[in-house]
């Protein structure tokens, strides 16, 4: 039973942390930071659509918490010093666990977009794919604080 409520709380643990995790390259979302900024806009086309998958991030909290939870459920095995042993590949092995748990849970789908800019430029940006994009539409690349966007 202790072995499942140790799983059970090394898997939940991460996954609940990572819906904490706020989105920062997606077109819609912005951080409290942004709002209230000027931003430059520049018009165009889109040219190609492509999917792509942002990656999961790769903090501590997965780590730290598999860590935790695998370090306790090794110091049950073995008595003495097999206990101590147990704790400290306990820890490895649930630290590696988590942090792969968490770069999961937090990966995105994305869309790399190719736009020709009304001046003939050409320019990819790749966000979260939370809009749909379509060649020939006529879109904004909106640019502030060293980041692009693509809208409608």
């Amino acid at each position: 039973m202790k072995w499942a409520i140790l799983v059970a709380t090394a898997v939940a643990l991460p996954l609940a942390l990572a819906g904490c995790y706020t989105p920062s390259s997606s077109g819609a979302v912005y951080t409290p930071g942004q709002t209230g900024r000027e931003q430059t806009v520049r018009m165009g086309a889109v040219e190609s659509v492509r999917q792509v998958m942002i990656e999961g991030t790769r903090g501590e909290i997965g780590t730290l918490a598999g860590g935790a939870v695998g370090g306790i459920a090794g110091s049950d095995v073995g008595g003495g010093k097999g206990s101590g042993v147990g704790t400290i590949l306990g820890a490895v092995v649930g630290g590696v666990a988590g942090s792969a748990i968490e770069r999961g849970a937090t990966q995105k789908k994305g869309v790399e977009i190719t736009v020709r800019l009304d001046n003939g430029e050409l320019r990819a940006i790749a966000q979260e794919a939370d809009e749909e994009f379509r060649p020939g539409e006529r879109v904004r690349l909106v640019t502030g604080g060293g980041k692009t966007r693509v809208t409608h």
